[in-house]
């Protein structure tokens, strides 16, 4: 076990540089199973969970190897559709092998995904896309199996935009027989990512990015080299610690029109941010000013920034609203960021954030990915030492944090406990 401590009171300055975006590495890597042979994915981030989801098609008889920021991943002799359920249940993510392994072996049987307790987030949707398609599913002890002959196009309606059924069905229709349609499909950057590696595998993908996309089914995809996106996520944490501390930094390798809903809001709270073709330079003001912050799926404010920027306006000049409309049980960070003086009411999925002069260091936790990074944020802004345990959640999705934050001014030590 180890734990992050961290002395707060240092401004941030200097600049970072954002890696590969998680949330679309993954689904590149479960994607490579679409084609038999060798695909590489530049600019992957190293993770715990792509550690995982490498170890997920290894169990497969596919084979990994990570080298210099590029993942190379060798799919041509899959000897098994049955992933380990430990695997399985230790990373939500991986559940988005069902729709690559159901198209180009007609069965896969794995267990009930795990991940961050941040709220139910169904797999009905998935299901409800793949028995459009003509495939069978059961459900029996924890474990879905699900077993086609032959994919079929169909019209498929999403009742919520889910980013991760979308990309399953997306991938399960790129070799289908005919046109799937999906409306109301998520139109995150990541599903474009997605879109876009397949398209270079040789599937016809159109409407990527809006809400309704179109697949062609092909009768076989090719390996493909591609280029992971920067992590917006990523991206957003660096400039709310800048805006946390009234400190300045330059964030590199970023896509600003992934960031808008972000910059948008740090703009209104009073940071100066000025937009480069791949970086955003932050100025946050000495006090930052209060905000109604509501997540919505993209284009709107991302459910995965809502700790960081909670963290953020704990000490603002007023009494900040925050809203969550995508996960029920987002709110957990509130109770870690109280132990350290912040003044949260919880009510519903709605949290009034009164600021406070200070915060003090504590004992916390990480008690997800994204609430990890509130409290890194936390931290830098409250008097003294404050300690972050359970922060494998935070290695899940940010690659090298410890160093990037030490190269800006963060006042943070790794130990072992």
């Amino acid at each position: 076990m180890k734990k992050i401590l961290i002395e707060g009171g240092a401004k941030l300055l200097g600049e970072v540089t954002v890696s590969g975006a998680k949330n679309s590495v993954l689904p590149l890597i479960a994607a490579t199973l679409l084609a038999e042979g060798v695909s590489c994915i530049d600019d992957s981030p190293w993770l715990s969970d792509v550690d995982c989801m490498c170890r997920v098609l290894e169990s497969l008889g596919a084979s990994t190897c990570f080298d210099n920021g590029t993942l190379t991943v060798n799919t041509r002799n899959l000897s098994s559709s049955e992933p380990p359920g430990e695997l399985v249940r230790k990373m939500r993510a991986s559940f988005i092998v069902m729709g690559p392994l159901l198209a180009r072996t007609g069965r896969v049987c794995m267990s009930l995904p795990g991940g961050c307790a941040i709220g139910a987030r169904p797999i009905d949707l998935h299901l409800k896309g793949f028995e459009a398609m003509g495939a069978r599913i059961s459900i029996d002890h924890g474990f879905i199996e699900a077993s086609t002959p032959h994919l079929f196009g169909s019209r498929i309606y999403l009742d919520f935009p889910s980013v991760g059924a979308t990309e399953n069905i997306m991938m399960a229709a790129s070799l289908a027989d005919g046109l799937t349609i999906i409306e109301n499909a998520a139109m995150e950057p990541e599903i474009i990512d997605l879109a876009n590696l397949l398209n270079v595998m040789g599937a016809h993908i159109r409407g990527a990015g809006t809400n309704t996309v179109r697949i062609e089914g092909v009768e076989k995809l090719q390996p493909a080299r591609h280029t992971v996106i920067p992590d917006r996520i990523e991206a957003g944490s660096f400039l709310a610690m800048a805006a946390a501390t009234g400190g300045e930094l330059i964030v590199n390798n970023v896509l600003a029109e992934h960031l808008q809903p972000v910059t948008a809001k740090l703009q209104e709270a009073g940071c100066f941010m000025e937009i480069g073709y791949d970086s955003i330079h932050i100025l946050g003001p000495d006090k930052l000013e209060p905000l109604d912050v509501k997540t919505l799926p993209y284009p709107g404010f991302p459910t995965d920034m809502q700790a960081q920027f909670m963290a953020m306006l704990a000490c603002c000049r007023g009494a900040s609203t925050i809203t969550e409309t995508v996960f029920e049980n987002r709110f957990m960070h509130a109770d870690e960021l109280m132990k350290m003086g912040a003044d949260i009411e919880i009510d519903g999925n709605c949290a009034i954030v009164n600021g406070v002069s200070r915060l003090k260091g504590a004992q916390v936790n990480a008690t997800d990915l994204r609430a990890g990074a509130a409290m890194v944020i936390a931290a830098q802004m409250a008097k003294g030492v404050t300690e972050i345990g359970c922060i494998e959640h935070i290695e899940r999705g940010y690659e090298d944090f410890v160093t990037k934050l030490e190269k800006i001014g963060t006042r943070v030590k790794l130990v072992d406990v």
